[in-house]
């Protein structure tokens, strides 16, 4: 018996490898998901222990989404989630589709690259709620073992592929379970009262009773290897779907009653195991009349399809700016309804404007691009105009409805689907077919009420965007355009705005020359994200250069512009960190108001320079701010920063400013410019920013004559 760590055979299949894991660690469900190409997106490669059709609202996952399988990719990372409760409250958007008592565990596949991520399935009963150094450590091999094949077989024909197309299922072996006969099995099941029937993992029946056929109305012959909710019309409700999901993922006796036509009412007893499901099918007394019920032309969809809705709307509902709506009806509806091409447009001057599009060339997009929204002459003009979603199944159907249309591109089947939003026309989307579609009700009831959904958040990001911008705009006006050349000084600066948020920050930076070989660095950060804050900025900025300008010293200046803020009155507070640097003795002197400490590279390492800080500007204005000197030497270098570099929620700050400042001295002398580069890819608050980051870094070069 080989190992979770041990390779095994060097042509073993990634397949193997996850049902070998799956029964190793004793979850109930395992899953490969892939990166793709361009690593945005974790695609459902193989399955073990459910089916493709139960895992559909899971096929595809954004890199940057609220979900663990995304987490444990991003934070390259173990995460255990011990149940639904600390789901709910980590993972919210997860737990919507995931309404079963589960545990799980996320893990990154990872080797000479990063391949993806493993997910394990335990029914919350099975297990303690906690997992050990030891499971933790089988996980984490299984997921080694899992790279090195996928390394092996990276090539189509030997591994799973990147692509879009459906999982793969893994059989999970029963072990050594004892064989018992065919026929002294059914003979058992025939003697029991009632019927009994038996599930594969598919919903599918492979198993019947004469009982259970008697009950259900229907024979073995007809029934078995069909879905239940498929070959028996009453049971294709999904609540009676539902339950049969709880059973096959929670592992947990499920038990519903269900009437079958005209008034004989039965109850099921579903009991889950690794390799199906049995049931028992018993009569039950007859509950009072429900009302009757209306007639329905269209059978309700499944609960796969409903649970699919819930999670592409709770998708939606994140998404920040325009591109991010682009790429999550691109990464996730398309896939999902199985179309090959996309144009997102919004409703501009009366023209529809493409924002994005996949699947289409560049030439055709031209084409596309600005259709007057009022025309009745085109599909998506008569859609956005009439608010009414069109669908056509091949080309034939197009031209007969549109016989002037122009055909544009090689696709062979629309979906044209209307962003209206209170009546008032968004936009349009486009989703397009290479080969004829046919379109059911079903399809057409949910992507007509996604069309809502994607209206709304277009038309919040669209908003944001602009926001945004304009945010921004004002931003960079109160920020120095252009660093001024002194020399002896090499420095450089970056501002980069949160990744979250809209509103405007109050990071500032500033490099003022003084005369005489001398000049003076400032950094701050003004509290709150709003115009407010941006307000305080710039007249905190202004009070600097003023008091600086005039020659005051380090405390001096702090000390004004503290009294000066104190007169205000704000609401806010401010940090601040100012330096006085006489270039011709090698000289700095330090005063810091309640700002983190900077950071000094020389001889080869680096470390925070130990500056005592006064007050936050505004608390007090009898506060005093001490001065630290420091000697400076040609190339020794200093980093001013703001809290958003090094703050990140649960973090100490301490321990995270230590940790920068050995990312500064491995970084070695580089020009300033390249070290912001680089601390910026090594800081804790890397990728999604919570807090805007601002960063000044000089380097006392005496021998240069321009910065």
């Amino acid at each position: 018996m080989t190992s979770a760590d041990d390779p095994g055979p060097r042509d073993a299949p990634p397949d193997a490898a996850l049902a070998d894991t799956v029964r190793g660690t004793g979850a109930s469900v395992g899953a490969l998901y892939l990166l793709t190409p361009d690593e945005r997106v974790l695609r459902l490669s193989l399955l073990c222990g459910a089916s493709a059709e139960v895992a559909a609202p899971w096929a595809t996952v954004a890199v940057n989404a609220s979900a663990p399988v995304a987490a444990a990719v991003r934070q390259e990372r173990l995460v255990w989630v011990a149940g639904r409760d600390e789901l709910v409250r980590a993972y919210p958007r997860s737990a919507m589709t995931l309404p079963y008592p589960l545990s799980l565990a996320a893990a990154p596949v990872t080797g000479a690259r990063r391949w993806g991520a493993l997910l394990l399935l335990w029914p919350t009963d099975s297990r303690p709620p906690h997992m050990t150094a030891r499971e933790r450590a089988n996980i984490m091999a299984g997921c080694r073992r899992l790279a090195r094949l996928l390394e092996d077989a990276d090539r189509p024909a030997d591994g799973p592929g990147r692509g879009a197309g459906p999982p793969r299922v893994v059989p999970v072996a029963t072990g050594g379970r004892p064989a018992s006969p065919a026929a002294a099995a059914a003979d058992f099941a025939e003697r029991l009262p009632g019927g009994s029937c038996a599930l594969d993992l598919e919903g599918r029946f492979t198993y019947l009773s004469s009982g259970a056929c008697a009950l259900l109305g229907r024979d073995a012959g007809h029934l078995l290897g069909t879905l239940p909710w498929h070959s028996l019309r009453w049971l294709d409700d999904p609540v009676y779907e539902d339950r049969y999901r709880a059973a096959l993922l929670s592992r947990q006796p499920v038990t519903f009653t269900a009437c079958r036509p005209p008034d004989r009412w039965l109850d099921f007893h579903l009991y889950p195991d690794a390799s199906g499901i049995s049931v028992r099918v018993t009569p039950t007394g007859t509950p009072e009349p429900a009302p009757p019920v209306p007639q329905r032309a269209v059978w309700p969809a499944g609960v796969g399809r409903l649970y699919q809705l819930v999670h592409l709307a709770a998708g939606l509902t994140e998404v920040v700016g325009v591109q991010d709506v682009i790429d999550l009806v691109a990464d996730q509806i398309m896939p999902a309804f199985g179309a090959q091409g996309l144009v997102l447009s919004a409703a501009e001057g009366g023209r529809l404007r493409i924002t994005g599009t996949r699947g289409y060339p560049p030439v055709t997009v031209s084409r596309l691009d600005g259709l007057p929204v009022d025309t009745t002459l085109t599909p998506a003009g008569q859609a956005l105009s009439s608010g009414v979603p069109a669908f056509f199944g091949d080309p034939e159907e197009l031209r007969r409805a549109y016989p002037e249309a122009q055909r544009i591109s090689d696709k062979h089947a629309w979906a044209f689907l209307p962003l209206i939003v209170s009546g008032r026309p968004v936009g349009c989307c486009i989703l397009s077919y290479d080969r004829p579609h046919t379109f059911t009700a079903g399809d057409r009831a949910v992507l007509t009420s996604l069309a809502g959904l994607v209206a709304q958040a277009m038309d919040r990001a669209r908003l944001y965007d602009a926001k945004h911008a304009l945010a921004h705009t004002l931003q960079a006006a109160l920020l120095p355009r252009t660093l001024p050349a002194v020399p002896g000084l090499r420095v450089a600066a970056r501002y980069l705005p949160a990744t979250r948020g809209m509103d405007i920050g109050g990071d500032f930076y500033d490099l003022i020359p003084l005369g005489d070989g001398a000049v003076a660095a400032v950094i701050g950060d003004v509290q709150g994200h709003n115009a407010a804050a941006a307000a305080l900025m710039g007249q905190v900025s202004t009070a600097v250069h003023a008091y600086a300008a005039r020659g005051a010293d380090p405390d001096e200046v702090l000390s004004a512009t503290n009294r000066l803020l104190a007169d205000f009155g704000p609401e806010l507070f401010t940090s601040c960190l100012y330096a006085h640097f006489d270039l011709a003795s090698g000289r700095a002197a330090l005063a810091s108001a309640g700002h983190p400490p900077p950071l000094v590279q020389r001889d080869g390492s680096a470390q925070p320079l130990d500056v005592v800080p006064g007050p936050l500007l505004g608390v007090d204005p009898d506060a005093s701010f001490p001065v630290t000197d420091v000697a400076l030497g040609p190339g020794h270098t200093l980093a001013f920063y703001t809290d958003g570099l090094v703050e990140t929620p649960g973090a100490d700050i301490e321990e995270a400013i230590a940790a920068l400042a050995v990312e500064l001295g491995r970084a070695g002398p580089r020009a300033p410019d390249l070290l912001i580069d680089h601390l910026l890819g090594h800081s804790p608050a890397a990728g999604r920013r919570a807090d805007d980051i601002a960063l000044l870094v000089l380097r006392y070069a005496p021998d240069e004559q321009v910065s």
